[in-house]
Order: structure tokens, then C-alpha cells, then sequence
């Protein structure tokens, strides 16, 4: 089990222990990450050949956009809002591939 986090940025820097490496075999795109709010910011994640790469800022060519408050997003990262439910609220506003965007949840999974 990955431990709880508190941030945005704790939740990228530690984004390797939550990686199912096993599960993005298949997986060649790019998530953007546009986190608005107290303790936001823009990250990026790439998979590619079972390979993750993180960087924080904008990629020019995303296959998966997510928008979301700082707070929910970590509240989801945690386990604590189901990101479905959050889709469904408008907490969570995805642009994209929406395949591609179902599919984080098992290559990146919640804490609980």
C-alpha cells in the first residue's frame, strides 16, 4: 500500500511508488495535469515502453487532460473521492482520450 499525501507536489516527487509498471505496458501517452488552487500546479506524466517519466509544467501535446482543485485532487490521489464520482460532480474535467484516462487508475492507483 502507498502511504497518504498532503500535496500536489509530495504526490508527483513520490509518483514512482504508486507506478504499476505491468499495468502501462500497453500505454504510450501523455497525462496532463492542470491542478488550480492552493498548492496547484502543471505536471505531465508520459508512459511509454512500460517507462514513466514526470515533469512539472505543460506538455504541448497531451493525449489526457485533467482539471481539478489542488484539495480534491489530492483527496482522489488518497483514496478519499472516488474519481469516477468526482467526473460525475464536475470536480474532475477531463479532456481527451477518455479510454486512455480509465485506464490511469490501475497504472497509478489511490493509497486506499
Amino acid at each position: 500500500m502507498v502511504a497518504p499525501v498532503s500535496t500536489c507536489e509530495e504526490y508527483f516527487a513520490k509518483l514512482n511508488e504508486r507506478f504499476v509498471a505491468e499495468a502501462a505496458k500497453d500505454v504510450n501517452a501523455v497525462y496532463q495535469y492542470n491542478l488550480t488552487g492552493e498548492g496547484g500546479g502543471d505536471w505531465w506524466v508520459k508512459f511509454e515502453n512500460g517507462q514513466m517519466t514526470v515533469e512539472k509544467g505543460v506538455h504541448e501535446k497531451p493525449n489526457v487532460t485533467y482539471t481539478m482543485d489542488a484539495k480534491h485532487y489530492v483527496d482522489m490521489a488518497n483514496g478519499d473521492l472516488d474519481g469516477t464520482k468526482a467526473y460525475l460532480t464536475r470536480k474532475l474535467k477531463v479532456k481527451g482520450n477518455l479510454a486512455l484516462a480509465q485506464k490511469l487508475k490501475k497504472i497509478l492507483p489511490p493509497s486506499k
